[in-house]
């Protein structure tokens, strides 16, 4: 089963890291918002920045969502 949507942010890790996957690519660990947005215009989604994360439909939040970072998001 293939997942439909293509990027995935996982659950805070014990350092409060988030990976960020895109399709099969691993993008890097994210430890905020902010951190996600460069992670997905260096892949090449220019368009991406917070209230895009926020709202689209290809993001797939497990363990939380936009706003669960294990310290608290370190930007907004």
């Amino acid at each position: 089963m293939t997942n439909e949507r293509p990027v995935v942010i996982y659950p805070p890790g014990e350092d409060g890291g988030r990976r960020v996957r895109a399709g099969v690519r691993f993008l890097g660990m994210a430890y905020g918002l902010l951190d996600v947005v460069e992670f997905l215009r260096l892949a090449g989604l220019e368009d991406a920045d917070g209230d895009w994360l926020r709202g689209s439909a290809m993001v797939e939040w497990r363990g939380g969502g936009p706003d669960a970072w294990l310290n608290g998001p370190r930007d907004a």
